[in-house]
């Protein structure tokens, strides 16, 4: 009977191997009951936060302390000083394969009619919603800048001289409104104007090939005042010759603007629901630094404006534009941006006091240093002639040259 066992244990140990290595090879394919699944991942870790700030110097040899632009920049002329122009902290991100959030407050807003300044105001607060599996086709619903002008919509992070130009900024205050826009592009072309902006080209944002949408009109943080929106269209395309990228495009809005009470002098004539026309046309041309650039715009349209001659603010035309030159240079790490921008501007400014008159005549000449990326270095002289009045300044015509002065924290 031993000798019987142990033949029959030698005939097993074949098989019993054989099971032991199926059940290694099945060990080994099937996951561990107690193995972790892969982290699933939080919506916060998809938002990012980036910044920039501006402190600026405008009274260096300057002739003419009069001298003042209430859109460009409050710390022009007398009484002004070290200022913060802009102070952005910028929270967004990409919570889902199709919506996109940005928000944008600014800590440097100081309240019509005081003194006080760095005050936190909201600027964008909007989101995305692709509209199709890869987001070409986008809906922004929100605060967000309006498809009118490519300075308006370029980031001030980014441009060159130290203020938009008076003839196309004058349509949109603060460049932004409460709105439904509907933007287009292909894959491509948003990877190209994502590059303008990250490779130091002064680009404009990725506001697509295609733009358009509906907002109200009194401008950003500003309520509706009629019942009655602005419709907005835009075309625009970067194409690549050779090396060089050139972007035309052209951009129409139209509405009705209703002026605020608060913004009027007692006598000052207006129309009984204080509505008035507002409509604009611009046509763009970009040539991106690679390393010589250009930059220029021109607009026409028709608005609200005060007539010194009638007392009155009337529906008046109004055109004017600006051409922007300017080469980019690059010293090792280092980046040089000279440039020279002349603008012109005949018209009203709708959001100003009794709808302002303006006559703008402009050169400015500067150059944007940036030794890091971290920061930058913008000085910049200014030659103007600029008339602005309204029932209180009326004759008001004002000449002079200042230098300015401007630091930058990109963080």
């Amino acid at each position: 009977m031993k000798y019987l066992l142990s033949a029959m244990l030698l005939l097993a140990m074949p098989a019993l191997g054989q099971q032991a290595d199926t059940t290694r090879q099945a060990t080994a394919v099937l996951p561990s009951a107690s193995q972790p699944e892969a982290r699933k991942k939080e919506w916060f870790e998809a938002v990012s936060i980036r910044g920039y700030m501006q402190l600026r110097y405008n009274r260096l040899l300057e002739t003419n302390p009069q001298l003042k632009c209430e859109q460009c920049d409050r710390s022009w002329g007398d009484n002004g000083g070290f200022s913060f122009r802009r102070i952005r902290l910028i929270v967004y991100g990409q919570l889902h394969p199709r919506v996109y959030f940005y928000l944008q407050p600014d800590f440097a807003s100081t309240p019509g009619g005081s003194n006080t300044g760095q005050f936190a105001q909201i600027r964008d607060a909007y989101f995305d919603l692709g509209l199709n599996a890869t987001s070409t086709w986008r809906l922004r619903l929100g605060q967000s800048k309006v498809p009118y002008g490519f300075e308006n919509m370029q980031s001030s992070q980014q441009r060159l001289p130290l203020d938009r130009n008076d003839a196309l900024n004058s349509a949109l205050a603060n460049e932004r409104d409460l709105g439904a826009f509907v933007y287009w592009a292909p894959a491509s072309i948003r990877k190209r104007l994502a590059t303008l902006v990250s490779e130091g080209l002064k680009g404009s944002g990725d506001y697509g090939v295609v733009g358009f949408g509906v907002f109200n009109g009194q401008a950003a943080n500003r309520s509706e005042l009629n019942n009655g929106q602005h419709l907005v269209a835009r075309v625009s395309y970067p194409i690549q010759i050779g090396s060089q990228i050139i972007e035309p495009g052209v951009q129409a809005y139209t509405g009705e603007y209703t002026l605020a009470k608060d913004q009027l002098s007692p006598r000052v004539k207006v129309r009984p629901d204080l509505t008035y026309p507002d409509d604009r046309a611009a046509a763009t041309f970009v040539l991106y630094p690679q390393p010589f650039g250009i930059q220029a715009e021109y607009n026409v349209g028709r608005g609200p404006e005060f007539n010194a001659s009638t007392d009155s603010i009337e529906t008046r035309r109004l055109h004017g534009g600006y051409a922007t030159l300017s080469y980019r240079a690059r010293v090792g790490q280092q980046q040089f941006y000279p440039f020279v921008r002349g603008q012109y501007y005949q018209g009203g400014k709708k959001h100003e006091r009794d709808a302002r008159s303006y006559s703008v005549r402009e050169l400015e000449v500067g150059v944007e240093w940036q030794p890091v990326k971290f920061f930058e270095l913008v000085p910049m002289y200014t030659l103007s002639s600029r008339r602005f009045e309204d029932l209180q300044t009326k004759g008001n015509r004002q000449r002079g040259g200042l230098l300015r002065l401007q630091a930058q924290l990109n963080f």
